[in-house]
């Protein structure tokens, strides 16, 4: 009822039924983007063509730059550009072998280019460097690497995962996935419902990073 004579007021001050529906647009998934953050960006990606023109810049100017060189590679993370970013990743290793976040950087693209062994020791040695390395990120990726081939190492990875970062909802609503996957419907419910449990018991201002697992979660327990 609130939605449909928010129409007919923006119908009335705009004059027009088609530019009140795309105000309308624009008011809920700017809302949406927000407080749940499942919609794309429409400005992030233009932030990201601007630096990384700025870096390209700067590396011709100085082509050895190694904090470019990975702020150019996470960036090509972002765009799943993976090929790009490893060459710049092997790199950087070469200079910084005890960095245990840019030996997960590598790791990841390594294992979102395929090669899953290789991508799997680098990670391991990411998290030998530091076992917190990315608040535990390198299970997480490695319990979706393994999730299609083996869901039980996928299972063992996602529940090291839970113990670095216990306040994860993505990873209870990953860990329902992978028990849905493998058949274990009741499984699969009760983490859909912990992730509904965890979230509840969350600060306020960690709620805006996990409310999209919620909503999924929500989602997946409703099927």
């Amino acid at each position: 009822m609130s939605k449909l004579l928010l129409f007919v007021a923006l119908t009335w001050l705009t004059g027009s039924p088609i530019i009140a529906i795309i105000v309308l647009i624009v008011i809920f998934y700017v809302l949406e983007r927000r407080f749940i953050g499942l919609s794309p960006s429409v400005v992030k990606p233009l932030k990201r063509v601007r630096k990384l023109s700025k870096l390209r810049q700067e590396l011709r100017l100085s082509p050895h730059q190694t904090t470019a060189k990975l702020e150019m590679a996470r960036l090509w993370m972002e765009q799943r550009k993976y090929t790009q970013a490893h060459e710049y990743l092997l790199q950087i290793s070469e200079v910084m072998k005890d960095s245990a976040e840019v030996q997960a950087e590598l790791g990841i693209c390594e294992l979102k280019l395929g090669h899953l062994q290789q991508g799997e020791q680098s990670l391991l040695q990411a998290l030998e460097l530091n076992p917190r390395v990315k608040y535990g990120e390198p299970y997480l990726r490695l319990a979706e690497a393994w999730a299609d081939q083996d869901p039980h190492t996928s299972i063992a990875y996602l529940k090291q995962f839970q113990i670095v970062n216990s306040s994860s909802c993505e990873a209870y609503y990953r860990l329902g996935q992978l028990y849905h996957r493998l058949g274990s419907k009741a499984e699969a419910r009760e983490a859909y419902r912990a992730t509904v449990e965890l979230y509840r018991g969350l600060p306020r201002y960690k709620r805006r990073f996990e409310r999209r697992w919620v909503v999924l979660a929500r989602i997946k327990g409703l099927a």
